[in-house]
């Protein structure tokens, strides 16, 4: 029989699998690195999605305040199988929703949100909302997130990290905000499962940029992968 929580003692932090955890998408297995596009113009998207899929990138968020945000996701997912696509700047519900019933396969947010993580449990799909904070990264775990989104990352910076892990290794962390070839191995060295990567990466939608920074991106990671 088991007894009452004993006054004062912590409880203990979900283990990395649950039953309500919802797995990351595999593609971070192979690459990790999410590929973050925000506010592109609608024609670049498809034309950029190619060139990091070519790239070895396999995971893609697109943020729903880009234009067309919910059709392009739709299209992503039909013409490019292989990439996972993700919708980002998940503030609500309502917004989780639609971007779920067009097709995303994870759900990004700047926050830690209770109804977003109880919709995320509810339907499945993977949350990783973003903490700054120990008591907003406990929150998003125990309620079942993917993983957390340590943001703004390059602000708050590796130490920080590191001091977040030390008594909660259990949490699967993804750094995001100012990530770039200079940082990203750092974040990954230190225990993070992924990384954000996004205007330095895609700047505003040129393939042949995105494809010289990717190669760098992907040659600094290579050593570093956990």
């Amino acid at each position: 029989m088991t007894g009452p929580d004993v006054p004062g003692k912590p409880a203990p932090i979900a283990p990395d699998e649950s039953p309500d955890r919802a797995p990351l998408p595999p593609g971070l297995a192979t690459c990790p690195v999410i590929a973050i596009l925000r506010r592109l113009p609608a024609h670049a998207v498809l034309p950029l999605a190619r060139t990091l899929l070519g790239s070895g990138l396999r995971v893609l968020e697109l943020t729903v305040d880009s234009p067309d945000a919910l059709s392009l996701i739709s299209t992503l997912r039909d013409q490019l199988p292989e990439l996972t696509v993700g919708a980002g700047t998940v503030l609500d519900t309502v917004t989780a929703r639609a971007a779920v019933s067009a097709g995303a396969g994870f759900l990004v947010s700047p926050h830690t949100d209770r109804e977003l993580l109880d919709f995320a449990r509810y339907t499945g799909v993977a949350l990783i909302p973003g903490a700054a904070t120990a008591s907003e990264a406990v929150t998003a775990w125990k309620g079942g997130a993917a993983a957390v989104k340590l943001f703004p990352a390059s602000l708050l910076g590796v130490p920080m990290l590191d001091a977040l892990r030390d008594p909660l290794p259990s949490i699967r962390f993804i750094a995001v905000g100012g990530i770039d070839a200079a940082n990203a191995a750092d974040f990954i060295a230190h225990g993070c499962v992924a990384v954000g990567v996004g205007s330095w990466l895609v700047g505003r939608g040129d393939p042949d940029s995105a494809r010289q920074r990717a190669g760098l991106l992907m040659s600094t990671l290579g050593p570093s992968r956990p």
